[in-house]
């Protein structure tokens, strides 16, 4: 909790820096269909929060996400088109359902989710970034209130943020510069690339959480002992 009241004001000062690189580069309608799905989702993730671990939706959007990624990468090498809806319900229910389960790590876990909405839908490079970047934008606002009721946003918190402030803006520059020199085609693979070594990434973290071992089994040898 205290890792997120530091990350929050700093992703709300690059949300603000992004805003304004992308300006009128977005879709107000995509935006409206995700924020109505995150705000169920936030519902949701809390009703669920006593019966449904961390590392159980970590499991789950992990494996979704990094098979998300891969079928993509194989339907347009394969030369396939497959319908937007189809690919876009998906993705809705996955961020819908998906997206809260874990507040700290909205720009990770949540992260996914949109992309599987958007996506399929193959819009172009710049539209693409400007519609998630609002979108993340609004929903951080979103949280405030709850950190403030929280009392997270302390002295010592609000400091260390601060002190990450010029390194995170900066870096959030130079991305869009970076963004901008890349090829909507190029732009499209690294970001599947992407998503599967999150979607592992997660998947892992999940399988930590969960305490499953591949090597936990005792041999046979040593039961028979």
């Amino acid at each position: 909790m205290q890792a997120a009241a530091i990350t929050l004001p700093i992703l709300i000062a690059q949300d603000v820096v992004s805003v304004w690189m992308f300006r009128r580069s977005w879709d107000l309608k995509l935006v409206g269909i995700l924020l109505a799905g995150a705000v169920f989702g936030v519902i949701a993730g809390f009703a669920l929060a006593a019966w449904v671990s961390t590392a159980a939706v970590e499991l789950s959007l992990g494996v979704i996400t990094a098979l998300f990624g891969a079928q993509r990468i194989w339907v347009e090498r394969a030369g396939r088109h497959h319908r937007a809806e189809q690919c876009a319900a998906l993705g809705g229910a996955c961020s819908s359902a998906w997206r809260p389960a874990s507040p700290a790590r909205s720009r990770i876990a949540g992260g996914p989710p949109v992309q599987m909405y958007l996506m399929p839908r193959q819009l172009g490079r710049d539209l693409f970034i400007g519609t998630s970047t609002l979108f993340f934008a609004i929903l951080n606002w979103i949280k405030v209130p709850a950190y403030l009721a929280l009392g997270q946003f302390t002295h010592q918190n609000l400091v260390v943020a601060g002190a990450l402030l010029p390194l995170a803006v900066g870096s959030t520059v130079l991305g869009a510069y970076l963004v901008r020199r890349v090829s909507g085609r190029l732009f499209y693979l690294l970001m599947y690339v992407l998503m599967i070594l999150v979607g592992l990434k997660l998947a892992w973290d999940g399988i930590a959480g969960t305490g499953l071992s591949f090597h936990s089994a005792t041999p046979l040898t040593k039961r028979v002992a």
